[in-house]
């Protein structure tokens, strides 16, 4: 039970930390973009656009390591190559290979492969670089090395349990992105009326790609991007693969194979709880969640997957520690015992050599016998 928890506790976080680098590279790459489309930005509007994408990836440190504003060269240096931010790129892919190296024997060899040369490829960069061989290449790479590690898993991997926590983690972490990406841009979704102006629908175009649900999205809706649909899309729609729906029902599907339970019934905490969350988002529509306000409905569905993952920890990844065998208390030597020894009788004749000799070799052969 000890090594079946570790190796899923591997996969999982192997899964997490493989998504959140593609996300995180998306989403930078996505405002880069942005940033070029609008007007010449001064520095405060620059750390406007800056100041949604650290939300979204959840690094509030960033004061902590870069004084004034957040400008584009220090959010991108504090998101791609920082070892100080446990979710920078470089960090995330280095615990991604740390924990596909711990579980070597359970995952194909493409697979490692993939992932080692996503890591390797990180060496030695630096912001510099990055900037002169071109931001949008490096990104490029970054999703395309998630892109090939996901299809080599599906293609290469028996879909077992090993392939079931893969895809909990991966799923889990999908929809806690997208949930992070929206509650970051609740400001616009409440200024924004429905006939924007170019920079809303620029920023809302921006938030569809940082999903990568832009072409999904047009196709789905043969419109004009608005605000009330770009939500309801990637909240409530059950078809496209990064919509919080389409997540968390994948997730509960992988959990309920983990444990073979049907869908009517749970067999533990994990399960009960995307359960109901499944339940809550196929029974919810657009107006349900204008009504509650997005920032609200998602600070609740944050609250709701972070109980799902403590849940998944505690049920399957978490290994107590083996209690410690008390130590036997220390044996207090018996007292020896005085032996009184028979008076001797100086009457008595005095025993040979020979015959002290021959008493003693009876001795000693007794105690051998006796402890045979």
């Amino acid at each position: 039970m000890i090594m079946l928890s570790r190796v899923a506790d591997s996969l999982y976080w192997m899964s997490r930390y493989v998504e959140r680098a593609e996300n995180i590279a998306r989403i930078l790459d996505v405002n880069l973009q942005l940033m070029l489309d609008l007007p010449k930005l001064n520095a405060e509007q620059q750390s406007a656009l800056w100041l949604p994408v650290l939300r979204s990836t959840g690094d509030g440190d960033f004061t902590e390591h870069f004084k004034g504003e957040a400008k584009s060269e220090s959010v991108i240096e504090f998101l791609t190559l920082s070892p100080k931010n446990p979710n920078s790129i470089l960090n995330c892919l280095t615990a991604a290979r740390e924990n596909a190296r711990h579980v070597r024997e359970q995952i194909s060899l493409e697979m490692w492969e993939e992932i080692n040369r996503a890591y390797l490829s990180l060496k030695g960069l630096t912001g510099k670089k990055i900037a002169r061989s071109g931001a949008y290449d490096f990104y490029n790479h970054i999703k395309n090395a998630s892109a090939l590690f996901q299809g080599t898993t599906d293609g290469t991997m028996t879909h077992g349990e090993d392939w079931d926590f893969i895809q909990v983690g991966k799923f889990l972490e999908r929809a806690d992105m997208t949930t992070r990406i929206l509650d970051a841009h609740d400001e616009i979704f409440i200024n924004t009326p429905v006939k924007s102006q170019t920079g809303g629908t620029l920023q809302w175009s921006a938030i569809l790609r940082s999903c990568s649900s832009h072409d999904a999205y047009r196709k789905f809706y043969v419109a004009q991007v608005e605000p009330d649909k770009v939500v309801e899309f990637l909240i409530l729609n059950e078809f496209f693969p990064r919509s919080i729906r389409f997540c968390v029902q994948a997730m509960n599907d992988a959990l309920r194979r983990i444990s073979g339970s049907r869908d009517e019934v749970f067999s533990n905490q994990a399960e009960k709880l995307a359960g109901r969350l499944v339940a809550d988002l196929n029974f919810s529509a657009l107006e349900d969640i204008k009504t509650i306000g997005m920032h609200n409905y998602m600070d609740e569905t944050q609250v709701k997957l972070n109980a799902i993952g403590e849940a998944i920890y505690k049920t399957y990844l978490f290994c107590p520690p083996p209690e410690p065998t008390p130590e036997p208390e220390p044996v207090k030597p018996a007292k020896a015992a005085t032996i009184k020894l028979p008076a001797v009788d100086k009457k008595a004749p005095a025993m040979s050599q020979e015959q002290a000799g021959s008493g003693q070799t009876q001795k000693l052969s007794g105690a051998k016998q006796s402890q045979g």
